[in-house]
């Protein structure tokens, strides 16, 4: 079940910081809608690297759409394999 807290938590935020862990961030709530995450750290880099990759083989779908894809022998033969 997600951890949802009022942003006026933080007033106490070692409390808050206490619910975070990896896997279970806690959400804050502004006037009764949702306005922030608190997560593990690990869980953020886990995220951004999660990001980074997406983008990358977006860039290398693109590069396939339009420049034409790689045969499987094309492919080996530049991995020397």
């Amino acid at each position: 079940m997600p951890n949802i807290r009022p942003v006026s938590d933080l007033r106490s935020y070692n409390e808050v910081l206490r619910d975070v862990a990896a896997g279970e961030p806690v959400f804050l709530t502004k006037n009764g809608r949702g306005r922030y995450a608190l997560m593990d750290i690990a869980d953020y880099e886990k995220a951004q690297a999660t990001i980074r990759l997406l983008s990358q083989l977006a860039v290398g779908e693109k590069s396939g759409r339009e420049d034409g894809w790689l045969s499987i022998e094309e492919i080996e033969a530049a991995l020397g394999v």
